[in-house]
């Protein structure tokens, strides 16, 4: 079961990378890991710097996928989100929290902006 849910999650993050390319997002890293966490996607349009959390699901049977990032992994993502800004000199003009929704089923994106 974990290497079905490995690679549903991949396949989830190569679906986003793609959507956000189209939607004019320049991909700054991808699965960005510090001891705290990981985050799936940093990227960047119109000066502002996306810290992007990816979920994917076959459907929304058993919920929506946002309804798994719960306060404990946002905390995580936020302190990720602190050392990535301390340690990089990209130039930015605001920061957004943002997740992916990636049903597999029909391959439908929903990107929720500034999520928390």
């Amino acid at each position: 079961m974990k290497i079905f849910n490995f690679i549903k999650g991949q396949q989830g993050e190569e679906l986003a990378q793609e959507y956000l390319r189209k939607t004019g997002y320049k991909i700054i890293q991808k699965n960005y890991r510090t001891k705290f966490a990981e985050i799936d996607i940093i990227a960047k349009k119109d000066n502002i710097l996306s810290f992007i959390e990816v979920k994917s699901r076959n459907n929304d049977s058993f919920g929506r996928p946002y309804e798994a990032v719960n306060g404990v992994k946002i905390k995580k993502i936020r302190k990720n989100a602190e050392i990535f800004l301390s340690t990089t000199d990209i130039n930015y003009d605001g920061i957004s929290f943002d997740i992916i929704e990636v049903f597999l089923g029909n391959k439908t994106i929903n990107h929720i902006k500034s999520a928390f």
